[in-house]
């Protein structure tokens, strides 16, 4: 831009050292250095454009890196911290106008700097338009300044709203089979439509904002510089100055209305960009849980207990959770889990107190909800292990998926989609059960493993399950009376307390409560299969017990 403003100058030497007074060794000397400049100038163009480029790719992929390894650390946590549209805002639109900010700040600066130089050569032609133009940018901050500020605010709003509709949009994706089996899909729809037009309210106010801006950019420079070219015309009719220094300041208007343009993009730049700083500064300062566990875990397999529930776990043993609100069975399995704070305990020390990385690193929690990232079925249940394959043929076997697999056109390297989409509630579920079974820890924490299954799958897994498991901790949550029956130990809870435990058989005949809780004599035939259409069925169950939640949220 410094070149640029240099050009006006070579121009004017040319006409009143060379043209005017007709020596043409100087014509052709300012002239050759007027070619030499824009030539160099159109390469330096290139190359700062190919710099700009890569400094915003660049800006780009680190805050994106930065983002994705905050999220990674925040772990369980991120789901209570930040919402799901939140996370997706700063990843699609705050990440993009982070990086389109550091592009339009290069321009800013360098016309700034410019601005003052030409200030500075005007300043050899005419006092008064050098002081005329050192005016231009303050009176252009004065009208410019309070648009920035408001644009700030409004898009700030509209971010929010944006970030909120965003999450909304994923659970109707979710929740959608759900919302048309109870009918509400007409009532989401019309709540989502609200909220849609409020946010495009905001938008045009974010809109007109900008639209001021871009006119004010554009209009007030040449406002301002239209100025200057009439008092230089007007002190050239006066003879106060040559043809070349009149022509000279018409190049410098040329140049700099662009410049002033580049000066008020780069604030409307950089307003935005701050948004979407603070969106992202903000999101990066979320804390995990706290981690102030300084004991090691203990030594050898050792009991589990919550003495909230009541409900304690013995080592090596098949346990089961059975509650007539799955939510609060999830929840003992959480504060086992230590992923909420409890006074749990395990081998007699709270959890709180050991070392969450040997926690993680020997009790594992099974979600039955847990994510299935996209890639190939081998990649999906090896996590961050590379098992042998004998060892995903047994867990393959263990968890009944051996169909999955067979059904699949290339096997276990078979793409799967996001959220397994491409596979049915149960086959979802007997993939994540697959997953956790090749982590192979020595504590398994299940939550719901085999509600989207029919009775002859769930029999076979829980049989399966039991034998794989052997020696082993593992406690699931259930109320299917053909896994309740594979458990050493049932705990029976209501309102989140144990009332009763014991084997399966021994409550079925002491507990009247667990009894209706879990028998299902209307729908069993003699030898205990459900009276279900196969497993198609218990998808369905499986997607609605899944889906409702988000739905009604």
């Amino acid at each position: 831009m410094l070149l640029m403003a240099l050009a006006p100058y070579l121009m004017a030497r040319a006409i009143d050292d060379g043209l005017e007074p007709g020596d043409r060794a100087a014509l052709i000397g300012w002239s050759a250095a007027l070619l030499g400049v824009g030539a160099f100038n159109s390469w330096l163009g290139i190359i700062r454009h190919r710099t700009m480029t890569k400094l915003r790719m660049d800006a780009n992929f680190r805050t994106v890196k930065v983002v994705v390894g905050h999220a990674a650390r925040l772990g369980a946590a991120l789901s209570r911290r930040a919402g799901t549209g939140e996370v997706v805002t700063i990843g699609v639109g705050d990440v993009q106008t982070i990086s389109g900010s550091l592009t339009v700040v290069g321009p800013g600066v360098g016309a700034l700097v410019a601005y003052v130089a030409i200030a500075g050569l005007l300043l050899t032609v005419s006092p008064l338009l050098a002081g005329v133009i050192l005016l231009g940018i303050p009176v252009i901050a004065v009208i410019v300044g309070p648009l920035l500020g408001r644009l700030q605010r409004t898009e700030t709003t509209y971010r929010e709203r944006q970030s909120v509709l965003t999450a909304r949009i994923g659970d109707l994706a979710g929740g959608l089979r759900v919302l048309n089996g109870l009918g509400g899909k007409g009532l989401v729809a019309d709540a989502f439509h609200r909220d849609s037009q409020r946010l495009r309210a905001q938008g045009y106010r974010v809109g007109a904002v900008t639209s001021w801006l871009q006119a004010l950019g554009i209009g007030l420079p040449t406002v301002f510089l239209a100025v200057v070219t009439w008092l230089a015309a007007r002190l050239t009719a006066q003879g106060q100055l040559s043809v070349g220094e009149l022509v000279s300041v018409y190049g410098y208007v040329a140049v700099l209305v662009p410049m002033v343009a580049f000066f008020v993009e780069c604030g409307y730049g950089i307003s935005r960009g701050l948004v979407s700083a603070r969106r992202v500064a903000a999101f990066l300062r979320l804390e995990p849980a706290p981690d102030h566990g300084t004991r090691d875990a203990p030594a050898e397999p050792s009991p589990l207990h919550d003495p909230e529930s009541g409900v304690r776990v013995a080592p090596g043993r098949l346990t089961a959770l059975a509650g007539a609100r799955p939510a609060e069975s999830a929840a003992v399995i959480d504060r086992l889990g230590r992923y909420v704070e409890s006074a749990a305990t395990w081998g007699g020390v709270r959890l709180d107190e050991i070392q969450l990385a040997q926690i993680r690193e020997r009790i594992l929690v099974a979600d039955n909800e847990a994510d299935l990232f996209a890639g190939t079925l081998r990649d999906l249940v090896s996590g961050s292990r590379d098992p042998a394959d004998e060892d995903i043929a047994r867990a393959v076997h263990t968890a009944v998926a051996d169909d999955i697999v067979q059904g699949l056109p290339d096997g276990l390297d078979s793409s799967v989609d996001a959220q397994g989409r491409s596979l049915s509630g149960g086959q979802r579920q007997r993939v994540r059960l697959v997953r956790a079974l090749l982590a192979d820890p020595e504590v398994l924490l299940a939550v719901e493993p085999t509600s989207a299954l029919d009775a002859h799958t769930e029999a076979a897994v829980a049989d399966r399950l039991r034998a794989e498991r052997a020696g082993r901790t593992t406690v699931v949550t259930s109320t299917s009376p053909l896994v309740l029956d594979r458990a050493d130990t049932v705990f029976y809870l209501v309102e989140g307390k144990v009332v009763a435990s014991g084997s399966h058989r021994r409550l079925l005949d002491e507990e009247p409560g667990y009894r209706a809780l879990v028998a299902r004599d209307a729908d069993e035939d003699e030898d205990g299969d459900l009276d279900l259409d196969g497993e198609a069925a218990a998808d369905a169950v499986g997607d609605l017990d899944a889906g409702v939640g988000e739905a009604v949220r």
